[in-house]
C-alpha cells in the first residue's frame, strides 16, 4: 500500500485526511471513474453540456485533449474544474515546448536537440517555457519527459523525443527538466517504462520489446529509473513494451505466449517498478488505443481491468466510454481488481492531487490561472528562448567537400527539393501535415537572405547541362515523419525528380528538419545538417550558419552514421 507521507507526495495530516475522506465518500462508479484519463477530442466534446455529461456519467480522474486555441482550452479547463466534484488532473504533452500544450504554443527543442546542446540550463529553460504555457491553459500534469535510451538508430518513435543513449546524460537532463516544471504547479510524468529505444517498433502499431538482459537493463534503463525515482518523480507512464528477461526472472516458468507489455504485466509494474525500484508514486498506462496494447493477446474486456490489476493506477483513454467503463466495473466486481488494489490506486491518484493542493485551490476557486495569463503563450520572451536554443543545437554532421558557406555570391540560384510527411496519427486522430506552410517559410527566409529559389517540382529531370546552367546548388530539405504509421521510417522519394540524382551534378546541401538518421538514405551527401525541429526559428538558425554568419555549435551522436561506413564520407 502506498505511503502518502513519503516521497514523492510528502503529504501532511490535513492532506491525507482529504484523501481518506474523499475516497470514503465515493460511490463505486466514482471510484472506477477516477481510474480513467478521458480524451476530449474535438470542439463538440468541448461544449459545456457535453463536458458536464462526461463528468456526471463517467467521473474521470483526469483529462487529456487534442490541441486547440489557447482560449478554447482555457474555457474547457475552466468549465471542467468548476463542474467536477473532485478536482481533475488536466494533462499536456509538453515534451519540446508549449506547442505540446496548446495550438500556438512555443516550440522550443526536443530531446535530441537538447542533447546536441548538452546543457542542463537549456533543458531547464525549455521545461520552464513549457510549464508556463501549459499552466496558462489550465494544465497541472505533463506527460514528459521522455527518458528512453536511443540505442537503435532505426527507432523512430523516440529518436527525436528522447535525449540520447547515455544514461548519465539522460539523468542530468531529466533532473533539470523536473526543476523547470516545478516553476509551476505541475506534476511530471516520465515515460515509457520499462524503456524504448532498443528496437525499431512503434507501440502505436505493435507491442514493443526491450530485449536487454536483466544485468544490462539494470545498468542502463534501470539506472535511469532508479536515479529519477530517488529524485522524486511523481508519476510514470508505462509503455506497451515487454521486458522478457525480467518477466522470466520474476515469473519463473512463464511461457513466451504469456509475456505481456508492461501495461498488463504485474511482474513489471508491481514487482519491478513499485517493488525492486521502490516507486511510491502513481503509474499511468500509455494510450490504450495503441495496438501495442489493443492488439495484445487478450481481449479488451480483460485488458482494461488487467492494467489496473497489474499495478497501473490510471488508464489512459477510453475506446468507447460506455464499453470500457463497463469492462473496468466488471473487472472490479468479478475480483480481477481487488479491493486492496483499487484502494491503493485511488490513494495514489488522489495523493498526486493533494500534493498539488488541487483540493485547496478548488475551494479557493483558484484552480485556473487568470485568463489574462494566456498572453504568455507564444510570447516574444518565449520565442527568444526558441531562437537562442536553436542557435545552439543545429548540428553540422559533415561538409566533406567544403561546400559551405552557402552565400548568394557563391550560390545565387537555389533549387529547393523538399521531402515531407504524410498525415500523422496522434491519440487516435489523423492530422494532415503542414508541409506547405514549412516550404513557404523556407522560401521566404531564403529570398530575404538574397537567394533566388525555385521550389517547383519538375515533371522530368531534363538535360543535365541545362540543369547546371539554371542552378548553382540544390538544397534538399528532409522532414520525414511517420508517427503511429510506420515502424521504420525511410525517405519516400514521392516524385522521380526529387530523387538525389542531382548530388553528382551540383553542390547539394542536405538539411534534416526531423529524423537525425537520414544518412542511411543519402549516404552520398557531402554536406549534411541536422536541425531537429521544423519550426521557423530552427531553419532561421540553420540558414545563419550555412551562410557563415554563425558557427555550428551542436554535437552529434554516433547514431547519425547509422552504423554504416559509407555514410561517413
Amino acid at each position: 500500500m502506498v505511503n502518502l507521507r513519503e516521497k514523492p507526495y510528502y503529504l501532511n495530516e490535513k492532506q491525507i485526511q482529504w484523501v481518506e475522506d474523499t475516497i470514503a465518500g465515493m460511490t463505486d462508479e466514482e471510484k472506477i471513474g477516477q481510474l480513467f484519463v478521458n480524451m476530449v477530442a474535438n470542439e463538440e466534446e468541448r461544449k459545456p453540456e457535453n463536458l458536464k455529461k462526461i463528468l456526471d456519467t463517467y467521473h474521470p480522474g483526469a483529462i487529456r485533449y487534442h490541441n486547440a486555441s489557447k482560449e478554447e482550452l482555457w474555457d474547457m479547463a475552466d468549465c471542467l474544474q468548476k463542474t467536477t466534484k473532485i478536482p481533475l488532473l488536466i494533462a499536456s504533452n509538453c515534451e519540446a515546448g508549449g506547442n505540446g500544450g496548446t495550438k500556438g504554443g512555443t516550440p522550443i527543442a526536443n530531446g535530441a536537440a537538447l542533447a546536441a546542446i548538452d546543457s542542463e540550463d537549456a533543458v531547464y529553460r525549455m521545461a520552464e517555457v513549457s510549464a508556463r504555457e501549459a499552466a496558462a491553459v489550465g494544465c497541472n500534469w505533463n506527460f514528459a519527459p521522455v527518458v528512453d535510451l536511443t540505442y537503435n538508430w532505426r527507432n523512430t518513435i523516440v529518436q527525436l523525443r528522447a535525449f540520447n543513449d547515455e544514461p548519465d546524460d539522460v539523468i542530468r537532463y531529466t533532473k533539470a527538466f523536473f526543476k523547470g516544471m516545478k516553476t509551476q504547479n505541475i506534476a511530471t510524468c516520465m515515460k515509457h517504462f520499462p524503456g524504448d529505444g532498443t528496437e525499431e517498433n512503434d507501440q502505436h502499431l505493435i507491442m514493443g520489446v526491450n530485449e536487454f538482459d536483466c544485468e544490462k537493463w539494470d545498468q542502463t534503463f534501470g539506472k535511469v529509473y532508479q536515479e529519477l525515482i530517488d529524485e522524486g518523480v511523481m508519476t510514470i507512464m508505462a509503455g506497451h513494451i515487454a521486458l522478457p528477461a525480467y518477466s522470466r526472472k520474476l515469473r519463473p516458468g512463464i511461457k513466451d505466449e504469456e509475456i505481456r507489455p508492461a501495461t498488463l504485466a504485474p511482474e513489471l509494474i508491481t514487482d519491478l517498478l513499485k517493488g525492486q525500484l521502490g516507486f511510491n508514486g502513481m503509474v499511468v498506462t500509455d494510450a490504450s488505443h495503441m495496438i501495442g496494447m489493443f492488439g495484445a493477446t487478450i481481449p479488451r474486456c480483460q485488458q482494461v481491468p488487467q492494467a489496473i490489476a497489474a499495478g497501473c493506477d490510471m488508464y489512459l483513454f477510453f475506446n468507447d466510454r460506455d464499453e470500457d467503463f463497463g469492462y473496468m466495473m466488471e473487472g472490479y466486481r468479478n475480483g480481477m481488481i481487488t479491493e486492496e488494489r483499487l484502494n491503493d490506486a485511488l490513494h495514489r491518484i488522489l495523493g498526486v492531487k493533494a500534493a498539488l493542493n488541487l483540493h485547496i485551490l478548488q475551494k479557493e476557486e483558484k484552480l485556473m490561472a487568470p485568463k489574462e495569463n494566456l498572453k504568455v503563450v507564444g510570447c516574444k520572451e518565449h520565442l527568444e528562448v526558441s531562437r537562442e536554443l536553436a542557435d545552439q543545437y543545429v548540428t553540422l554532421v559533415k561538409d566533406r567537400l567544403n561546400y559551405l558557406p552557402m552565400t548568394p555570391n557563391r550560390y545565387q540560384r537555389i533549387k529547393l527539393v523538399y521531402i515531407g510527411s504524410e498525415a500523422t496519427v496522434i491519440a487516435g486522430t489523423k492530422f494532415e501535415s503542414n508541409d506547405k506552410v514549412i516550404i513557404a517559410d523556407i522560401v521566404s527566409q531564403l529570398e530575404a537572405a538574397g537567394f533566388e529559389v525555385d521550389a517547383e517540382v519538375a515533371s522530368k529531370k531534363g538535360k543535365m547541362e541545362e540543369f547546371k546552367k539554371n542552378y548553382d546548388c540544390v538544397l534538399l530539405v528532409l522532414n520525414v515523419q511517420g508517427f503511429a504509421q510506420y515502424n521504420t521510417m525511410r525517405i519516400k522519394w514521392d516524385e522521380p525528380t526529387k530523387q538525389p540524382w542531382y548530388m553528382s551534378e551540383l553542390p547539394t546541401f542536405v538539411v534534416s528538419l526531423s529524423n537525425t538518421n537520414n544518412l542511411i538514405d543519402v549516404p552520398m551527401a557531402r554536406c549534411y545538417i541536422n536541425a531537429y525541429m521544423d519550426h521557423h526559428e530552427s531553419f532561421a538558425a540553420v540558414l545563419e550558419k550555412m551562410m557563415g554568419n554563425s558557427e555550428f555549435k551542436g554535437r552529434y551522436n554516433e547514431n547519425v552514421f547509422c552504423g554504416r561506413w559509407e555514410t561517413r564520407f
